[in-house]
Order: C-alpha cells, then sequence, then structure tokens
C-alpha cells in the first residue's frame, strides 16, 4: 500500500514507510521515528529522493533484521512542504509519541526546533545543515550536525579552490561568486566566507536567490557576466539547482568552475542543464551508485519485492543515498544507545546519549555493508559535527564521479568561529539553558 501526501493545509501526512504497516506510534514495541519530509512544493525534486532513501533504509532493517536491537522501527511521515511553520506544526503533532530523534531537512525548520529540543529533550539530528553554531555540544547538547557543518563545506570549497589554483596565496585578487538560496539555509556560510575572503585576499561577490524567484535567475546571471567570478559556489536546493546549472550553461561559464555545496549535488540538477552541464562539481560526503552491500540489501528486501515506493532507478542517485546515510546514522546511534543504556526501547534522552556516543568505524562501516560509503565519524560532548572530511565530484554528462581524496575542513579556523558564534546565540537568547547532561561513558 504505498500512501499519497496529504496537502500543505494537512498537519500530518502518516506514511510508514512503503511497507503500509500501520502501527500505533507509542507501541510499546517499538521505537518511534518521525520522518520530517516534503514530497511536494518546489523543493520536492530534492527532498522526494531523500524521504525515499530514509524510508527504504529504516524498513529494509525492519525486513531484513526485526529493526534494530531487535525493536521494529516504528517510522511516520510528516509532509512540511520545506515550511518552518509545517515543520513545527509536524513536530508538535508527533512528539508526544515517544519520538526519539527529529531529522528537519530544513534550515530554517532546525532553527525552530533548537530551543524546543532541550525542553522536550528529544534530539535533532540536521545532517550537514542548520545551525553550523550548534556543533559546540557545551552549548547545544541536544542538536546533532554531523558529519559537518555548513562552514566545514565553506572552509572546504575554498580550499579546493586554492588547490586548483595552486595554494592559498593564489587565491588573492581572485573573484569568487556566491549564489544562494536567499533564506537561514544560504546566508548561513556567510560569516565563514567573508572571514576567508579577508584573510586570504580574494573578493566575495555574492548573489541571493529568492525563495519565490529560484526559477528565474536571469538578473543573477546577468551580474555573473557582468562580474566575470574566476569561480562560482552555489548553496542550492530544489528548484535553484537545476535552473542554476541550465543558466550557468545558457551563460557559458566554464562548468568546472562551477561548485555546489552537497546540496547541489543532485542527478537531476545536473542532468537539466544536458550536455553543456558536463564538468560541474558539487562537495559530497556519501557513496554514489549501488555497489555497497546495504543499497544491494534495499533493491532485495525492498526494491524488488516492490515494497517501496521508490523506482529502481532513483536508488544509488547522490540525495537518495544522502538519505541512506541519514538513516543509518540514525539507526548506528539508536543501537549504541541500546547498547549504553541496556534498553531496548528508548526515549528522546537515550537517544541523545547514543548520538554522543556514536563512533563509526571503518569496521563498522564494513559490518553494516557500508564499506566507501562514509568516512568513518565520531561525534563527542564537546563536538556534535566531527568536521569530517569531505571529497569533490564531477558530472560526466550522464553521471557523478568521485575525483579526489577526501579534503579536511579548515578546523583550525572553523572549530573557534563556532565556539564564538554558540556563546554568541546563548548570550543573544538568554537565559539559554546551561549543559547539565552528563556525558556517557
Amino acid at each position: 500500500m504505498n500512501f499519497k501526501q496529504f496537502a500543505l493545509g494537512t498537519a500530518v501526512a502518516v506514511a510508514l514507510g512503503s511497507s503500509g504497516l500501520v502501527q500505533q506510534a507509542a507501541a510499546e514495541d517499538s521505537n518511534y521515528i518521525p520522518l520530517l519530509t516534503y514530497r511536494t512544493g518546489p523543493y520536492a525534486g530534492s527532498g522526494i529522493p531523500i524521504a525515499n532513501g530514509m524510508s527504504d533504509y529504516f524498513n529494509m532493517l525492519n525486513e531484513r533484521d526485526g529493526g534494530v536491537g531487535g525493536v521494529k522501527l516504528n517510522i511516520e511521515e510528516c509532509e512540511t512542504g520545506y515550511n518552518a511553520q509545517k515543520g513545527v506544526e509536524c513536530y508538535e503533532a508527533t512528539k508526544g509519541k515517544g519520538a526519539l530523534v527529529y531529522n528537519p531537512y530544513s534550515t530554517g525548520i532546525t532553527l525552530q526546533l533548537i530551543p524546543k529540543a532541550s525542553v522536550d529533550k528529544i534530539p535533532v539530528l540536521s545532517m550537514g545543515y542548520g545551525l553550523s553554531a550548534a556543533a559546540d555540544g557545551n552549548v547545544f547538547p541536544w542538536i546533532f550536525n554531523a558529519p559537518d557543518t555548513y562552514w566545514d563545506g565553506a572552509s572546504v570549497v575554498i580550499k579546493y579552490i586554492a588547490h586548483q589554483e595552486g595554494g592559498l596565496d593564489k587565491l588573492k585578487g581572485k573573484k569568487i561568486g556566491y549564489l544562494f538560496l536567499d533564506a537561514g539555509y544560504g546566508r548561513e556560510p556567510i560569516p565563514l566566507l567573508e572571514d576567508l575572503a579577508k584573510k586570504y585576499g580574494f573578493e566575495l561577490l555574492q548573489y541571493p536567490v529568492p525563495g519565490k524567484e529560484m526559477q528565474n535567475q536571469s538578473s543573477q546571471w546577468l551580474n555573473v557576466r557582468r562580474d566575470r567570478p574566476d569561480y562560482m559556489v552555489m548553496w542550492g536546493w530544489g528548484a535553484m539547482n537545476p535552473t542554476a546549472i541550465k543558466e550557468a550553461v545558457k551563460t557559458r561559464f566554464p562548468m568546472d568552475r562551477f561548485i555546489g555545496v552537497w546540496w547541489s549535488a543532485g542527478d537531476d540538477d545536473a542532468a537539466a542543464g544536458g550536455a553543456g552541464a558536463k564538468g560541474y562539481k558539487a562537495m559530497n560526503f556519501s557513496g554514489v551508485g549501488t555497489e555497497y552491500p546495504a543499497i544491494q540489501d534495499i533493491i532485495k528486501y525492498m526494491i524488488e519485492p516492490g515494497k517501496s515506493q521508490t523506482d529502481k532507478a532513483m536508488v544509488g542517485s547522490t540525495l537518495y543515498n544522502r538519505g541512506v546515510l541519514n538513516a543509518m546514522l540514525v539507526a548506528e546511534a539508536l543501537r549504541t544507545a541500546q547498547e549504553k543504556t541496556g534498553k531496548k526501547v528508548l526515549t528522546g534522552e537515550d537517544m541523545r546519549i547514543g548520538l554522543e556516543s556514536l563512533d563509526l568505524t571503518e569496521a563498522r562501516l564494513k559490518e553494516i555493508g557500508m564499506e566507501g560509503f562514509a568516512h568513518p565519524m565520531k561525534m563527542t560532548c564537546e563536538d556534535h559535527a566531527g568536521s569530517e572530511p569531505v571529497f569533490i565530484q564531477q558530472w560526466d554528462g550522464t553521471k557523478w564521479n568521485q575525483i579526489t581524496d577526501w579534503f579536511e575542513p579548515m578546523t583550525e579556523i572553523v572549530r573557534p568561529m563556532l565556539e564564538a558564534a554558540a556563546k554568541e546565540y546563548a548570550e543573544k537568547n538568554a537565559p539559554w539553558p546551561a549543559r547539565t547532561e552528563p556525558c556517557p561513558n
């Protein structure tokens, strides 16, 4: 049974994976994980593959293993349309059902949930997005943004450009354009980019794209043609990405100098530019393709038996696999929490312990069929991001290929800024609760 999504005006769209097994959300014999997804609206092109990847991985674990630790996962989707108000409505409608963790998939929604997390004692995992300062676990014990913050990503893209030019000192006098969705998501990396521009002497040219004009970027690209930046960096999402790539092709901007954040790395994004999009690059921290044993198990247990709403052609794509990675992090944190607490059915407080204790080694990744799919990552009480390495992938006209080794973020620059920003956030939102949660043993 496949569930159709309700319209945006509906508070909760219930879709318990593609298996169609409807259970009581607070069932004593299951662990409840609500998914804030968006399968409708201008961001659906990005939201659907991620939602499918998350749902398929969780339901594969139910089919193959009976859940995690012998306890089934109770998965419920709530349609947000990438709207912050709708996201909060979904949160309020589901938090009382025993929610273990929230994956907002929107910086705007994440910012709204941050003050609620410590009150409701339910962690928020904003994987590679949200508030960069939340990586400071001393100030934000309930917020996690592994494997990287947006500031980590911004430092990686500048580091990569410097590598192309022959060193950081070669950035002086260069022009780097920044095309971004004019929302919390796109504005988040600007402080770090501005700091790096001052430090290394390049000119940062900003091209904001309002949400209502994502599919009409002619004015921004006229300015790009006028300014002639040496490189373009894109922080886009939804319909903004394919539109930007088509405009870049039309403007004849050198595609091998156009680099997207990991959320501007969708297969449909690049394909929209046709043959001219060949050479476009993007950051990534999750594997592409279907050769990984865990992905093969998704095909075996979910796709081939018809228990998923995912088209088989989508499996292995960048954003689908990103959803799989997110679900894997949740499942592994859940498993860790079970080991730490000795409990099988968990609470949000237990889940926080699992997230702060998460240590995905190469051996563990291999054990769960994810060898080479992601870089090993570790979270601690102090560091809720990990600032893990990122690689660059390039579109060859039909598919993505990894073209670099892993690039380490500029942690020595980023971490002090994160800690200062966390302190500033707490002061602006005083009285901000001081951390009282003990570090897991």
